[in-house]
């Protein structure tokens, strides 16, 4: 099993998926490896036909069963100093080199590695493989096939996100709502700027307010909170805006993000910094210039994965690991998604999230023959329950 895991991780490497591209030749290559397994496959393709989701099923056409799920796209490499092809695998000092080999390719490999034992397995629930778009830039392809699932009426009970954990269970995480606040001003004379509106100024205000909002979500952090840090955080990660010393700037733009522990939190956030704009930015910015606007667009907003009580996905995870607890992590996962269409959902895969998103990533191959061990009990595990 082991060897065909690193034979499909290798092919899988070798499609260049950063987010900014296509995924279509990946899709397909997962398309006919499980169509070939048997699996009934759907394909759902964006708006721009340029990348696609996949929804894969073994087993009955029956509600429940469990969902394996993974994105199928990376980050850039870019300006990052390899010391081999980011895209094509290397094994060496058992580790496996390549962009995607932990984050998340190793976790989609083991699980088509393990397809045609699922096939071979007679069962009376369902596996499902969920491959999705655009994870790595708000959850696109995640919130999109949510939608399609939840069209066609297909209620899986359970998910596992195979995002790296170390194969440690993750029953938590924080939402990542990302947001671009757009400012449009008046250009003028910089010796004349009463006479114009300028968008970097406004923008400077708005990044001001966001800060006395950051400050004020740490005294609204719950008293049970696991997180670290336990409060909703708030970053400003970019501010563009002017061209040269003597130009009033007539265009701004402010990236920024936050990571709620509680919806709450988002909420209030919202309704403070759009109070600001409506009673005291934009009466200002219009005075001058009728024209005048400030909008922010949504990047994305992934809601977190919460714990609860009854998980049986945690309970039978925990169970077959023989770990005494499952643990939350302050990065973002698709796992709320599927939470949100009513599965009981934990992240756990291969690698670790340390070596995500950096020059020579790598998974260990003991952590992929741990992966593909579990996936092996699990699927032991589920066809008991329903025994049961």
């Amino acid at each position: 099993m082991l060897i065909d895991a690193k034979r499909i991780l290798k092919d899988l490497i070798a499609f260049p998926t950063v987010s900014a591209d296509s995924n279509l030749a990946m899709i397909s290559y997962m398309e006919d490896h499980l169509e070939t397994c048997g699996a009934r496959v759907e394909v759902f393709h964006d708006p721009t036909g340029q990348k696609a989701n996949l929804f894969a099923t073994l087993g009955p056409d029956v509600d429940g069963g469990l969902v394996l799920s993974g994105h199928s796209d990376v980050v850039p490499v870019t300006d990052q100093d390899w010391s081999s092809d980011p895209f094509e695998m290397v094994e060496r000092d058992g580790r496996l080199y390549g962009r995607g080999t932990c984050d998340m390719k190793g976790f989609i490999a083991a699980t088509l590695a393990m397809a045609p034992h699922f096939a071979r397995t007679p069962r009376s629930s369902p596996i499902h493989f969920a491959f999705t778009y655009d994870e790595e830039t708000g959850c696109i392809g995640a919130g999109h096939l949510a939608q399609s699932l939840s069209e066609r009426g297909i209620r899986p009970s359970m998910a596992i996100i195979g995002e790296p954990t170390m194969m440690r269970i993750i029953e938590g995480h924080k939402g990542c709502y990302e947001y671009s606040t757009h400012f449009q001003g008046l250009e003028g004379h910089g010796s004349a700027p009463d006479l114009g509106v300028n968008a970097v100024e406004y923008a400077v205000r708005y990044v001001a307010r966001l800060l006395e909002l950051r400050d004020q979500l740490k005294a609204k952090a719950p008293e049970d909170s696991r997180f670290d840090p336990p409060w909703t955080t708030l970053n400003v990660g970019a501010l563009h805006g002017g061209s040269v010393h003597n130009v009033i700037a007539p265009k701004a733009k402010v990236d920024w993000e936050m990571r709620p522990v509680q919806n709450s939190d988002a909420q209030y956030v919202k309704q403070a910094i759009d109070t600001y704009c409506t009673d005291t930015l934009l009466p200002a910015m219009q005075a001058v210039y009728p024209d005048a606007s400030i909008e922010t667009e949504i990047i994305g907003e992934v809601a977190g994965l919460i714990p609860v009580d009854g998980n049986e996905a945690k309970r039978i995870l925990t169970e077959l690991t023989g770990a005494n607890s499952a643990d939350v992590v302050p990065f973002g996962t698709e796992a709320g998604i599927f939470q949100k269409l009513g599965m009981d959902v934990v992240v756990c895969g291969p690698g670790s999230i340390e070596q995500a998103h950096k020059a020579d990533e790598f998974l260990e191959i003991d952590q992929l023959s741990q992966c593909l061990e579990l996936l092996k009990k699990i699927d032991g595990a589920i066809a008991k329950v329903v025994a049961d």
